[in-house]
């Protein structure tokens, strides 16, 4: 993976992490490691879980940079 795809990776894991917390706190279910959100769960299958959360994680990662830079450029 590129140095770009790993910080992509890395914001979103941190993003999905922070949201995932905050409603499983308030729904009361089971909460997952950072860990978890940035490589799949611990005993997962490796194509669906390991790839498809680096890809999810890429994808929110982008698309928060975007909203960042957006909001920065029209209001900072």
């Amino acid at each position: 993976m590129t140095l770009g795809g790993i910080l992509f990776n890395f914001i979103g894991a941190t993003v999905r992490w922070i949201y995932g917390t905050i409603w499983r706190t308030i729904a009361n279910k089971k909460k997952y490691s950072f860990r978890e959100y940035l490589h799949g769960p611990k005993d997962g299958d490796f194509i669906i879980d390991e790839v498809g959360h680096g890809c999810n994680n890429v994808a929110i990662g982008m698309a928060f940079l975007i909203i960042v830079i957006t909001l920065l450029l029209r209001y900072g």
